[in-house]
């Protein structure tokens, strides 16, 4: 169905963030913020050493795989939400969504993961190795669903474009989006320094 259509039927799209954990979601949340679009999030899970400058995340979506009733999306049109990659098939096709797909490389989101891990006295029950295949087949199943669903619209975000180009990429996003986003505020809300896993400095195999 051609997303004119869509659009009257189901109203205007939500605006959804989403990629693999580690890889920059909260980041480009900040950004739409900065640039003035309504967000959706409950602020239980505050900032730490991890995302020191917030989750940006509603509890209600980490149970979209396992809840029937998710009418509550409905609220959330026209504004900006944090879905991660594995729950975009838990979306309902009675919604219209515009899909900023954050991509990072795997070996990064590795050792942001790993980092995260150890500071809290936690070990992963996976090898990297396999997490890395999981991340990769997690990867190729949302894109998958994002090319064949009606109700999906996206772009690709690249992690590490957005904090060598901050301000090109808030312009590509703003007019994705097509929504009057501030995109000086959005490029200055970005970090550098919060850059701390880069693939260059990574140990080799």
């Amino acid at each position: 169905m051609p997303s004119f259509f869509r659009r009257i039927l189901h109203g205007p799209p939500i605006v959804v963030v989403s990629g693999l954990p580690r890889s920059g979601t909260s980041m480009a949340m900040k950004m739409l913020e900065a640039g003035g679009l309504e967000l959706v999030q409950d602020g239980v899970r505050s900032a730490d050493e991890d995302n020191p400058k917030g989750y940006y995340e509603d509890e209600r979506v980490m149970r979209l795989h396992e809840t029937q009733d998710k009418a509550w999306l409905k609220a959330a049109r026209g504004k900006g939400i944090k879905i991660i990659s594995n729950l975009l098939r838990s979306l309902p096709a009675d919604n219209n969504y515009r899909v900023l797909f954050v991509r990072r490389d795997i070996q990064e989101i590795l050792a942001s993961q790993a980092k995260m891990l150890a500071r809290r006295g936690e070990d992963s029950a996976t090898d990297d190795e396999r997490m890395a295949e999981l991340f990769a087949g997690d990867v190729w199943r949302a894109q998958y669903l994002l090319k064949r669903k009606p109700q999906f619209e996206w772009m690709e975000v690249n992690y590490r474009e957005v904090l060598a180009a901050p301000e090109a990429q808030a312009r590509r996003m703003r007019d994705f989006l097509g929504l009057d986003l501030a995109v000086d505020k959005m490029a200055e809300v970005v970090d550098p320094n919060l850059y701390r896993n880069r693939a260059a400095d990574l140990p080799a195999d």
